[in-house]
């Protein structure tokens, strides 16, 4: 038997940056969706693993960069998916959130054989951290409704991919669970 973590792609975010205007939007809708997976996961006593970018400060931790996105333009899209003291925190790069990162370690230590992905961005973000889950043998899926995009037809596109290419689950967020399941 194995764990099922949620990952939480992104979500700490200061919206400085060139495509902001078409993804705040996105972000708005999928707010809800996310943040039902935090209470489920939460519930079951599941594993929330936050992985986030950096901002490019390379002395920033966790509570930098949680402090940094709440003090922005646009805290209400950050304060209601905020971390809480049990979550755990990760600190990438680039855009997979297994790229050089302790992510896989951790998820071994926890167990975990599946991931739940949420977060942004779809296109870029979401669907480089599937493959990366894929390739290292552990089941996805992917929260139709808590994720976001910056343009609608390549994520519809990703999503594709990842369904296809990656063996990745789309599900509601409403029609996901946080049980243990079988080890392959």
């Amino acid at each position: 038997m194995g764990r099922t973590a949620l990952i939480v792609i992104d979500m700490p975010n200061t919206y400085e940056h060139e495509d902001a205007d078409v993804l705040v939007p996105s972000v708005r809708e999928a707010l809800r969706g996310i943040g039902a997976l935090l209470k489920r996961a939460r519930d079951a006593e599941a594993p929330v693993v936050y992985v986030n970018d950096n901002f490019g400060r390379w002395r920033s931790h966790h509570g930098e960069i949680l402090d940094t996105a709440l003090a922005g333009r646009y805290a209400d899209l950050v304060d209601p998916i905020a971390p809480d003291g049990d979550a755990l925190f990760v600190v990438k790069a680039r855009h997979s959130a297994f790229f050089e990162t302790p992510l896989a370690y951790l998820l071994d230590q926890l167990d975990a054989r599946r991931v739940v992905l949420c977060g942004q961005v779809t296109e870029q973000c979401v669907l480089y951290s599937a493959l990366d889950a894929h390739i290292r043998h552990l089941d996805v899926i992917v929260a139709l409704d808590a994720v976001a995009h910056i343009d609608a037809g390549l994520a519809e596109a990703a999503l594709r991919m990842m369904e296809r290419n990656m063996a990745a689950e789309l599900r509601p967020s409403g029609e996901i669970t946080f049980e243990d399941v079988r080890s392959a």
